[in-house]
């Protein structure tokens, strides 16, 4: 029997997409900020297949290449991927995180991102010079290490270096998995009172490429932060690397009077 084609169902059928032609605006960037809000406000869902560039073109009585630029700009934006065999897919809306003391399990979870981490190291070791300067302890003393991979929706967001104090709390494996690291501390009765942050960006090496899903070389932010508790105690020295493409930190500015 001849092979029957496989149905797909176009995502972008029930929006409201209109564009138009008498604004300055060029028309791909109009298509790609309608369907990038309907993906940041969830209409277009994870998964969801964007369906024929030829069919969407029709419908909006636009050019095909034009219909193709729009899609592409979304597509190195990181919300939409081409897969071979499936078509145009959603992944997600980018992670937009404020620069606050805040834990990132609890601000994916806050965005409905579906957070799940994945422990690659949970050990004692001696601390180095500069996890010694950063929690306030000899240099070689024990020190906790927390490795993690988070993932959101299936796909790998950031990994996650954490020294602690050793003996500060239990860390459990599975818990670490299930919840955030700042969760767990505030449900020892640690109180989380400031943190000192820095935030970067660098390349992307081989081998945390490969656990992040991206190239070699890659674009890479990253952020180191020390937190405080309440009596000024360093509780938790952080280093972490997070996908450009899939996240951004937010900063508020005030005017100084």
């Amino acid at each position: 029997m001849p092979k029957q084609p496989r149905e797909t169902t176009d995502a972008t059928a029930p929006l409201q997409l209109s564009v138009d032609r008498a604004s300055p605006v060029p028309l791909y960037f109009q298509l790609s900020q309608q369907l990038e809000a309907a993906i940041e406000h969830g209409t277009l869902t994870p998964g969801s297949l964007l369906g024929n560039e030829i069919e969407l073109a029709g419908r909006l009585g636009l050019s095909r290449p034009t219909v193709r630029q729009a899609i592409q700009s979304l597509v190195d934006k990181g919300l939409l991927v081409r897969r071979r065999g499936v078509g145009t897919q959603v992944v997600h809306s980018q992670v937009k995180r404020p620069l606050e003391l805040s834990s990132l399990y609890d601000d994916l979870e806050a965005a409905g991102q579906r957070p799940a981490t994945r422990v690659l190291r949970n050990v004692v070791e001696p601390a180095s010079a500069e996890v010694a300067a950063a929690l306030g302890v000899p240099e070689g003393s024990d020190v906790h290490l927390v490795e993690r991979l988070r993932s959101a929706h299936g796909e790998p967001m950031a990994h996650l270096r954490n020294h602690l104090p050793a003996g500060l709390l239990a860390l459990d494996t599975g818990r670490l998995e299930s919840t955030g690291l700042y969760r767990m501390m505030r449900n020892a009765g640690i109180t989380l009172h400031s943190a000192r942050q820095s935030v970067g960006a660098r390349a992307a090496g081989g081998e945390e490429a490969g656990l992040l899903g991206e190239e070699e070389g890659a674009p890479l932010l990253t952020m180191q932060r020390t937190t405080f508790d309440d009596t000024g105690r360093a509780v938790e020295f952080g280093s972490h690397v997070y996908r450009a493409s899939r996240y951004a930190f937010e900063f508020q500015l005030l005017v100084r009077p």
